[in-house]
């Protein structure tokens, strides 16, 4: 049975190379994917977040991130927090093909490149809440 540090570190870990395949994804302009992916590493973050400040070891099977945190000591500022509002939107439209055509449509590199600096910038706010 792992510790409560080993799922955390899992999460971390995890996040860890999610972010990498943002940056490889963004490459190749798969740009809806690594959005995805960039939703995903800040959910897995959050999700180790959770863990640190819950009994549990195991956090809720959602993917809404503003859930997830509401459930821990975290205060993001107004501004992230609509943004993440933003973020759930790419966690759906990259799981489920009825959305796909919707994000296609606005997912330019310049559009994708903003929203990676804007979840990068989460991404770091949320690691310092680990340490």
């Amino acid at each position: 049975m792992l510790t409560k540090e080993e799922h955390i570190e899992y999460w971390i870990n995890s996040a860890e190379e999610d972010w990498k395949a943002v940056y490889s994804l963004l490459k190749g302009k798969n740009y809806v994917q690594a959005l995805f992916f960039g939703h995903l590493v800040l959910e897995k973050i959050s999700k180790a977040i959770w863990v640190k400040h819950n009994e549990s070891n195991i956090p809720p099977k959602i993917h809404n991130i503003l859930k997830l945190l509401s459930q821990t000591p975290v205060n993001l500022n107004q501004e992230q927090q609509e943004y993440l509002i933003e973020v759930n939107k790419f966690q759906l439209e990259g799981r489920y093909p009825d959305y796909l055509n919707n994000i296609f449509k606005i997912c330019t590199l310049e559009y994708t490149e903003n929203s990676l600096k804007k979840i990068d910038e989460i991404r770091v706010c949320l690691i310092k809440n680990l340490l």
